[in-house]
């Protein structure tokens, strides 16, 4: 059984951010379980901040507090996209 949750959040400043989370529950003894988490990023940045996004990316899980919380239970991903910049007339 596959559970699908989204969640898309909007930041002021220099980009946007939106996310899918995606989570996989399984029945174990008749109770549903969650077993997995994958959250599906996309920030609209300029390409230039790749390296940033990219650094950024491989480091937070650890200092995330829910992460910390659950991941020795529950298999987490991430992922990200980086969407340049469309220009407004």
């Amino acid at each position: 059984m596959e559970v699908r949750w989204q969640r898309a959040k909007s930041m002021q400043g220099k980009g946007k951010l939106t996310a899918d989370v995606t989570g996989e529950v399984e029945a174990e003894e008749g109770v549903l379980v969650i077993r997995r988490i994958h959250v599906a990023m996309r920030l609209v940045a300029p390409e230039a901040a790749r390296e940033t996004v990219e650094r950024a990316h491989g480091i937070y899980t650890m200092r995330c507090p829910l992460y910390r919380t659950l991941h020795k239970t529950i298999q987490l991903t991430s992922s990200f996209e980086l969407r340049t910049p469309t220009a407004t007339p």
